[in-house]
């Protein structure tokens, strides 16, 4: 068993939302007791600028460059995630010395698997400064460096939360994790302890996009502008005849790869309804290129408080025999938890462990990863 340390994790999503915060303490293995957690959203100003970045980061081809506006942008999005963990701190009394890594994300502007290439901004030597803490960051590049996809990487986390929940008699395995962000992805645990990975498809991300270029709004909020909507089965069709969803060999995805519809395309309505159906469906047909056909589904991520989406997926899921669970149906945070996962990833990555599989990722072997900046001399 390794050293038992108390970590910070920072998120920020394909969303763009604002940051998770969470408190862990672990070994970065078998031991995971949860803390704490807040999230703190951006301002629409700050918002505005990321998508400005994603646009300028299109032009980049080594994960050093910060074109245009990215090298301020880097800067600010790091002191505001500073700010995020001096607030979460505070709120919840907790001093320096109870602290001994965070694990940051950092923002996602760009990530092409098929290029070895995956960009994260977020200045980790700057935070840790900024706070007087420790940081593990950059904990993507590794992976690809060795032949995987750079993500996912919660499923080493997801795997822990299963083996504790198992233990204690509250899950039965195998079992899938979905995790809804801007992006979804799939966790398998099987019965053996098996790991298998890989993204699904377009989660929020389409429905951001197409509420707030239509409505002016960053989010379909409680499924309410597609609860007043029809599924168009052709727009929905186009979709899912992707070659993503056929392909045999699976790959992770950027947010650019599927493009919202165009305005002649749907009403607001029923352009927001038909992409809740595209995302629950996605879920379930990349599912089909799992071992075994999955029994239950426990969903995390801003795309289970979508109750369109949600009542999708159980349709769908219950076609194949599964049920969908909410994460906190089993006791666990959907909001939170890719905080944590960057927090449990931290301490791996301390520990030397592996942070992503071949079955994860698709990298030749088992590989931890991640940058270390210390926040003073040693």
């Amino acid at each position: 068993m390794g050293k038992i340390m108390t970590a910070i994790g920072l998120m920020s999503g394909t969303s763009m939302d604002g940051i998770d915060v969470a408190l862990l303490r672990t070994d970065g293995d078998a031991i995971v007791e949860r803390g704490p957690s807040a999230g703190y959203a951006y301002d629409a100003r700050f918002r505005d600028r990321l998508k400005q970045g994603l646009e300028e980061a299109r032009s980049i081809t080594s994960r050093e460059q910060r074109p245009g506006i990215l090298a301020d942008l880097e800067r600010d999005l790091t002191l505001r995630h500073a700010e995020a963990v001096r607030t979460f701190m505070h709120n919840n009394n907790i001093t320096l010395e109870n602290i001994d890594i965070i694990g940051f994300h950092g923002q996602t502007v760009l990530h092409r698997p098929d290029d070895a290439l995956t960009v994260q901004i977020g200045d980790g030597a700057l935070l840790a400064r900024e706070t007087r803490i420790d940081v593990v960051y950059d904990m993507r590049a590794n992976d690809m460096e060795h032949g995987g996809q750079g993500a996912p990487l919660i499923p080493a986390y997801h795997a822990a939360l299963a083996r504790n929940a198992a233990a204690d008699g509250k899950l039965v395995t195998p079992v899938v994790f979905v995790n809804i962000g801007g992006i979804s992805n799939l966790t398998f645990i099987g019965s053996d302890g098996g790991l298998i990975a890989y993204d699904s498809g377009p989660g929020n991300t389409l429905i951001d996009q197409w509420v707030e270029a239509h409505a002016g709004i960053p989010y379909d909020q409680g499924g309410m502008i597609a609860s007043e909507g029809s599924v168009l089965p052709e727009l929905a069709e186009r979709y899912l005849l992707n070659p993503f969803f056929s392909a045999d060999r699976r790959r992770s995805l950027d947010r650019n790869d599927f493009a919202p519809p165009q305005g002649k395309d749907a009403n607001l309505e029923d352009g927001a309804r038909t992409l809740a159906y595209v995302t629950a469906a996605a879920i379930v047909k990349s599912a089909g290129h799992l071992p075994t056909t999955p029994r239950t589904y426990i969903v995390c991520g801003g795309g289970r408080l979508n109750p369109v989406i949600m009542r999708d997926l159980e349709s769908q899921a219950k076609a194949h025999g599964a049920n969908v669970l909410s994460a906190e149906a089993v006791g666990f945070n959907g909001d939170s938890m890719e905080a944590e996962a960057w927090a449990y990833l931290a301490v791996r990555a301390r520990q030397g462990l592996p942070l992503t599989y071949p079955g994860t990722t698709g990298v030749r072997q088992p590989v931890t990863g991640g940058k270390y900046a210390f926040h003073g001399a040693r």
